[in-house]
């Protein structure tokens, strides 16, 4: 639901309300069983029987942790809640990536800010081992006060990152127009909450206040719809791509989503690495030309 302290039309609001009934929650979730705690020496979490987990950092560490399963395509969801108060200098980091020298993810990034000031949402997609197709958003809402689902859709036609249920960003598989796509590498789910005060908020004008510390992030209701990769073999394989349970991998935005998406980026987006001119001086990277 729309916080009461952003400024939102009256029609966007209804359609806010209208896209909220009919969010499919994620289901419950044991974390001990799905994820592993890689790092923080104790600063990760889990907690609640396996239905809560928490990430925290102080000025000696911070944390993370890693989905068990790896992935080739599907639908993730998890729902974060994010530092409160003076985040300033802190990331929170929730992306899909493969391993090795050509790696690929796609990225959430959740940078904070001083309090009163709006988290920054950074987007990111790395394809072979390259990025630099960032997207920044502020949020409609605050994502310290309540937990909201945000969502990775990856199947072979593109990815679309969700916030509730509403598209903010798509990135389009164009590899017939030269432009690298994630179709072959499996990914892992990472999460991990750091100090990067030397760049996350305002350029890194504004750095850490460890007086605040520990900060924590907290995570529940991860479900993921998705194909897990085995010993060279994709769960996917033995599937009727016709079953409702991966309706996903055929999944494109409706009429009603393309408008929530055009919502987004008109009020809401902050940064478009496509609109860029200083950064790209001589020419846009190549997926610009066919958005």
């Amino acid at each position: 639901m729309v916080d009461s302290f952003v400024s939102v039309p009256t029609s966007a609001v209804l359609l806010l309300l209208l896209a909220s009934s009919n969010l499919i929650l994620a289901s419950a979730v044991n974390f001990y069983q799905d994820f592993d705690i890689t790092w923080g020496d104790g600063r990760g979490k889990i907690l609640s029987r396996g239905q809560l987990l928490s990430l925290s950092l102080d000025k000696n560490s911070g944390s993370g942790f890693m989905s068990k399963s790896e992935y080739l395509y599907g639908k993730i969801d998890m729902q974060l809640k994010l530092v409160p108060g003076n985040s300033a200098g802190t990331v929170t980091a929730y992306y899909l990536s493969s391993e090795g020298p050509t790696w690929d993810e796609i990225d959430y990034e959740f940078l904070g800010n001083v309090s009163g000031q709006p988290y920054t949402l950074h987007t990111n997609v790395f394809t072979q081992g390259k990025g630099n197709r960032e997207e920044q958003f502020h949020l409609w809402f605050d994502p310290t006060k309540n937990f909201h689902t945000y969502s990775i859709l990856w199947n072979p036609k593109h990815i679309i990152f969700y916030v509730d249920n509403i598209p903010i960003r798509v990135f389009r598989n164009m590899e017939n127009k030269g432009v690298n796509f994630p179709t072959s590498q499996p990914m892992r789910i990472h999460s991990s909450l750091w100090n990067a005060d030397d760049w996350a908020t305002q350029g890194g004008r504004v750095k850490t206040d460890w007086s605040n510390a520990p900060f924590t992030a907290w995570y529940r209701n991860f479900n993921a719809n998705a194909c897990v990769w085995s010993s060279g073999k994709s769960s996917c394989a033995s599937k009727s791509p016709q079953s409702q349970s991966d309706a996903w991998m055929t999944q494109e935005l409706d009429a009603t989503s393309d408008r929530w998406l055009r919502w987004v980026r008109k009020n809401y987006r902050v940064y478009n690495y496509c609109s860029d001119v200083k950064r790209f001086v001589q020419s846009f990277p190549p997926e610009c030309k066919f958005r």
